[in-house]
Formats: C-alpha cells, structure tokens, sequence
C-alpha cells in the first residue's frame, strides 16, 4: 500500500474499533479482544476477518516496534469498511456476484482522501454527485432486498455435494473448523458426516461455549419450519448427540434453542436405565449461567436385549423445529421406514428471534465419551405465513 493507503487504512480500522469497543484503541488488542473483533465483524456482515489478522493489524497502526508491515488485502478493506460503514450483510459468494469491486473500501478511501484535500469549489459536481447518491441508493436498496427475498425462500439441502464451495454457494459456514474432523465430511457420498466431538453451547466453570464444525446459515422470519433427517445415529454414551441449533447469533452470547437426540444413563449418580432421549434446551445467553431444558423425553430403553431392534427404529430419524412468533413446537420421527410420522414433543411460547440455524454433533465437555460419526441427509427450510 502506498502511504494514503496505509493513512486511509490506519483511520478505517481505529474507526471500525471504536464502533466495536466503544472508546479509542489505545493498546494491541489482545487475543480475546480480537476474537470478539472478528465475531462483531462477521455478525453484521457476512464476512471474516480472522483474529490473529485483527491483532497484527492493532500492533502496525500503533507503530509498535515489534510490529511486522502489515498489507492486507482489498477483500479485507471491503469488509472491514463494510463495517465501519454498516453496509447490508452478505456473504462471499454474494459479494462475488454482486460487488467485486468492493466498493465499500474505495467509497470510505475517496472520502479520507477528499478529507485530507482542501475544498475546491466545483459547482459543476453537484449533479453528478447527486446522480451518483441516488444510483447507489438504488443499488444499495436492491442489495438489502434482495438479501431479504433471499432468507424469506424455502430451501432444502440433499448434501449430494459437501465440498466448501457447494456449501458457501448454498448459503452455509462452518464455524469453529476442526480440520482433521471437517476434512472426513464427506466419507458416505450423499451425506454431511460430522462428529461428536468435545464442545457445547452450555458453559460450564472451566470451558467457553464451542460447537466445532458448527454448519449453520442465515435465516429471517417470524414463521418458519426447520427440519433435519439423520441416518443410523446410534450414541452409546453420556452427551453423544446431534441435531439441529437456533440462535440469534453466531457466537452463543444471545439466546439460543438446541433440539437433540442423545444417550443418557446420567442421573446424578442413582442407578438408572441406559436410554435414548429427545432433549430440547433453550439458553438466554453468555450472562446467564444456566440453560432450560423444556423437553426430555426417553425414545428408547436399551439392555442386551433389544440392541438390534433399537438400531432398527433409529435407521431414519428426524427433528423439526416449527415457529409462529413467540409459539415454537418441537417434532420428532423415528423408524425402519423413512416416511416415519412426527410426534410432537413439545408446544410453547419461547421469547426469542432466531437469526442462524445450524447442524451440530456434539459430546459435551468430557473425555470420556468416545468420537463418533453424525450423518445428516436431509435439510429444508421454509418460511411460512400461518393464519
């Protein structure tokens, strides 16, 4: 970068740190801060910057010594200047199509270097600059709406294809990638393969909440249907689940909605059958320590005895979550067949607004529990107006 660049870009990111923290960046950020940088960024706009990026760039623009030349590239200016600039949320694929030539970053550019000039009058501009408002109100207008056609259409997902391009191209990220588990995702071809791996959502005294290879998209709409179908899962010890997550963010610190099948044989150390549950839990967010869980109801009892037949009536198994307003019901279906019907578990009123829904495997927070293979076959969401 040349040095208006560098100046232009030095200015951009203590603005966009100001609007994040809420008072001037007067030290590199930390570890921690940068993380909460990169969440804030990627929330309200679609994209990422990394962490360790957002911590290189705190030390070069406060001249640390130690500092390395920092060059990021133009992407990461359009978003950081997105940012900055509250500019409608996108995503990758969308910015490709649509505004390859980031114009976000030269927009917040032009105006810097405008702002180091001294005025010229030139009456002759004020047309232009008038056409231009307009044009770009029209475009920018375009940009949100059609951002929010595109949330409010029914999708559904088959996963014949589980490449990352496939799935950015169909609206999805993978948040808290573990690349030895998320690189096996596709070892039974027609289906995503994740894995319970150490995480949950529900913190506890020594852990952060951590989903790893959470799969989620953007969703908005009062009314909806979510619905996922997984096939042969079989968990076999405490905390082994999956299922399908609602949040109203990315990173667990606003409310949240998990609906799970799962192995329990936990009951606070009294002897008790070894089972196969449906659990929904519901969490009000990073400032409340404990979650509600508002369903828990047993599927399958298991001894030596009827291994067979369990695995049987597990072969199709599915969870759907539906949503009018404040009203949320929770389904599931289990069977040999794949036509299995749902049974409602659970109707109330849950005062929250998604704004992600997501695939999880999980094994909570424990070593014990062994690694086991989650495939999902099945995804729609459909957002409905209910009379």
């Amino acid at each position: 970068m040349n040095d208006l660049d560098v100046s232009a870009f030095t200015a951009l990111f203590k603005e966009a740190h100001q609007k994040c923290f809420g008072h001037p960046i007067t030290k590199p950020l930390s570890e921690t801060e940068s993380k909460l940088f990169s969440n804030k960024i990627f929330d309200q706009t679609g994209l990422v910057i990394g962490p360790k990026s957002i911590k290189n760039y705190s030390f070069f623009i406060l001249n640390n010594s130690e500092a390395k030349e920092e060059n990021p590239s133009v992407a990461t200016l359009d978003t950081l200047a997105r940012y900055a600039l509250d500019a409608p949320y996108t995503n990758e694929i969308q910015r490709k199509v649509k505004e390859n030539h980031y114009p976000y970053w030269f927009q917040y550019k032009n105006k810097f270097y405008r702002s180091q000039k001294k005025p010229v009058q030139r009456k002759w501009l004020v047309p232009i600059l008038i056409m231009s408002a307009i044009i770009i109100i029209g475009i920018v207008s375009f940009i949100v709406i059609s951002s929010k056609a595109i949330s409010l259409k029914p999708f559904t997902e088959n996963f014949s294809s589980v490449d990352e391009d496939t799935l950015s191209a169909h609206g999805w990220f993978i948040k808290s990638k573990d690349e030895q588990y998320w690189s096996k995702r596709s070892d039974k071809p027609g289906y995503l393969t994740l894995y319970t791996l150490k995480g949950d959502n529900w913190p506890d005294s020594l852990n952060k909440p951590d989903i790893k290879n959470l799969l989620i998209r953007k969703i908005s709409a009062d009314c909806f249907t979510a619905e996922v179908h997984l096939s042969e899962f079989i968990p076999q010890q405490n905390w082994q689940q999956a299922g399908i997550f609602l949040s109203e963010d990315s990173n667990f610190s606003k409310k949240s909605l998990r609906l799970s099948f799962l192995y329990n044989d936990f009951y606070g150390g009294f002897p008790n059958k070894k089972e196969i549950i449906i659990q929904a839990i519901t969490s009000q967010g990073k400032d409340f320590d404990k979650p509600e869980e508002i369903t828990h109801q047993s599927v399958f009892t298991i001894d030596s005895s009827n291994e067979s037949l369990v695995r049987q009536n597990l072969r199709y198994a599915a969870l759907r979550i539906e949503r009018q307003g404040k009203k949320f019901r929770l389904l599931f279906a289990n069977g040999s067949l794949a036509n299995a019907a749902f049974k409602e578990l659970i109707s109330q009123d849950i005062d929250m607004n998604p704004q992600y829904v997501g695939l999880f495997a999980i094994k909570g927070f424990v070593d014990s529990a062994a690694i086991i293979p989650v495939r999902f076959d099945f995804f729609n969401y459909n957002p409905e107006k209910y009379k």
